[in-house]
């Protein structure tokens, strides 16, 4: 045991991470399912969402991005708030160079974001989503939906059904607390 609490602590914080997530449960492996926010408890928009709507709703909910959903919740797309928020520089207007204001320049990053907004009138979720993005069932491994979450720029990754109808989301936040509840759950054991 000692070896083991030296070896958590001598490792990465990656690595600590995955290790708490490869304890198995006595049932086998813990899933997606077991963790993450399910349909009901979801925030959601659809293409003809307007990107105002959605802007609005990211800050009331205080979330990051929304799935994109047909009438049959069958999921389109992702919208994240980069993707709200690049909208200036799809509108041409930037260079990448200057795609993020000086750091003292507040007034000046009041005002690109108060003509930023302006932008947005007429605009749909539907023009900015990303289609088609990366999604996993409610029987994907957590492991792996924490793998795909930690190496890439993903924040959230859609859980769908065979016929590609949403029924959850599983977001870093999701996994995170799933590693803490594995953790405390394997020490109350011990």
């Amino acid at each position: 045991m000692v070896y083991m609490v030296f070896q958590l602590y001598s490792c990465s914080l990656y690595e600590h991470f995955f290790f708490i997530l490869c304890m198995q449960p006595r049932g086998g492996v813990y899933t997606v399912g077991d963790f993450m926010t399910r349909k009901e408890d979801l925030h959601v928009v659809k293409p003809t969402t307007t990107v105002d709507e959605a802007l609005e709703a990211l800050v009331k909910h205080r979330i990051t991005g929304f799935p994109v959903i047909d009438d049959d919740w069958k999921l389109v797309g992702l919208v994240s708030d980069y993707d709200l928020l690049a909208l200036d520089s799809i509108s041409g207007q930037r260079t990448e160079n200057d795609l993020f204001p000086e750091v003292d320049s507040t007034w000046k990053t009041f005002n690109e974001v108060q003509q930023l907004l302006s932008k947005t009138n007429g605009q749909l979720v539907g023009d900015l989503m990303t289609p088609a993005p990366v999604v996993v069932r409610e029987t994907t491994n957590l492991e792996d939906a924490a793998r795909i979450l930690l190496e890439t720029k993903y924040r959230r990754l859609p859980v769908v059904d065979v016929e590609g109808k949403l029924v959850g989301i599983i977001t870093r936040g999701n996994v995170v607390g799933a590693a803490l509840q594995i953790k405390c759950d394997s020490e109350g054991k011990a």
